[in-house]
């Protein structure tokens, strides 16, 4: 039984470790160069109209811009067939790109949710105290929690030779080799709790809060009430298929691998390794869908008049917290 197991989970590397996920990550590549440059761009035309929101959306846009560079040597990796050319120091640089992508994103849309929060619920508490430079000192402080929370990742070893005797390649490890994964599955649960479960807890609050006042006030433009839902749809949808099922297959499988170093092979293994490695794929997806809800969101910003009143009703348009 466990011989068919392991030809069933060989069969699945072979088609979608080494022809999905290439795609997949060429697809990302193509498409979120083109789809974030067209982000960027509609933001910066908008950069007077828009509010102090703008740099958390600048900075989004900035997270896909470092990780986006490395697919096309990922894509290559895997499409030979777990064959690392690039060497052990750019291993780690694109598994430590891909970690400032996925948690600096998660950061700065937390960041959005809160100033969306105090600008519909709280708008005469926070008028005149949110600044730009106050927003650039939030989104330095969200980069260096970041960065301190994915650089212990480095440290890990991320290269192994490849069980092969006809050539010396490297396989780049996408978390650790089998020798580190009982310490690396105390860092990871322990960066997933302050990197992600936190975030998304701060995040559902607020949006919650604000879902409600929204849908309370009848004096809110109908438009923009169905906008504000669609955005929040979006953003649903991101966590929903990019990043709750990531972290959790991640963290299932880095516990899967210390039961089978112990030689306790659990038997949902073969699922949560499949899921795993889709979820691989899906998450990288996150850039495509968080252009969409940028640009989604920038059309009718410049909808905002100028009284705190207006920008509570509007807020949700990019345009709040703006003082004309």
């Amino acid at each position: 039984m466990s011989g068919i197991a392991t030809n069933e989970t060989s069969f699945f590397r072979s088609n979608y470790e080494h022809v999905t996920l290439p795609a997949v990550y060429t697809f990302v590549f193509i498409i979120g160069l083109g789809a974030n440059g067209w982000a960027v761009r509609s933001l910066l035309q908008k950069w007077k109209i828009l509010g102090h929101i703008n740099v958390f959306l600048l900075n989004l846009g900035v997270a896909n811009f470092l990780f986006l560079p490395t697919l096309p040597f990922l894509s290559a990796y895997y499409f030979m067939r777990n064959k690392w050319i690039f060497g052990d120091a750019f291993c780690k640089i694109t598994r430590f790109c891909f970690n400032l992508n996925l948690y600096g994103s998660i950061g700065f849309l937390t960041c959005i949710s809160v100033y969306r929060y105090l600008a519909i619920v709280h708008p005469m508490r926070v008028m005149g105290k949110i600044t730009v430079t106050l927003s650039v000192a939030i989104s330095v402080l969200v980069w260096l929690l970041v960065s301190v929370q994915s650089l212990p990742d480095m440290f890990y070893p991320k290269t192994s030779a490849n069980n092969t005797h006809t050539n010396r390649t490297e396989k780049c490890h996408h978390i650790t080799s089998t020798e580190y994964v009982e310490n690396y599955l105390k860092y990871s649960v322990g960066w997933t709790l302050t990197g992600f479960v936190m975030p998304l807890l701060i995040l559902l609050g607020c949006y919650g809060h604000v879902t409600l006042v929204l849908c309370r006030k009848n004096t809110i433009n109908k438009v923009v009430k169905q906008r504000s839902l669609k955005l929040l749809f979006i953003l649903i949808l991101l966590f929903s298929v990019c990043y709750i099922p990531y972290h959790i297959f991640k963290n299932l499988s880095l516990y899967s691998r210390v039961l089978i170093k112990y030689r306790m092979r659990p038997k949902w293994d073969k699922g949560v390794f499949c899921a795993h490695q889709i979820s691989r794929g899906l998450v990288c997806l996150n850039i495509v869908v968080l252009c969409v809800w940028i640009v989604f969101g920038l059309p009718c910003s410049g909808s905002w008049s100028g009284s705190i009143v207006r920008c509570c009703i509007v807020s949700i348009d990019f345009g709040f917290l703006k003082h004309s």
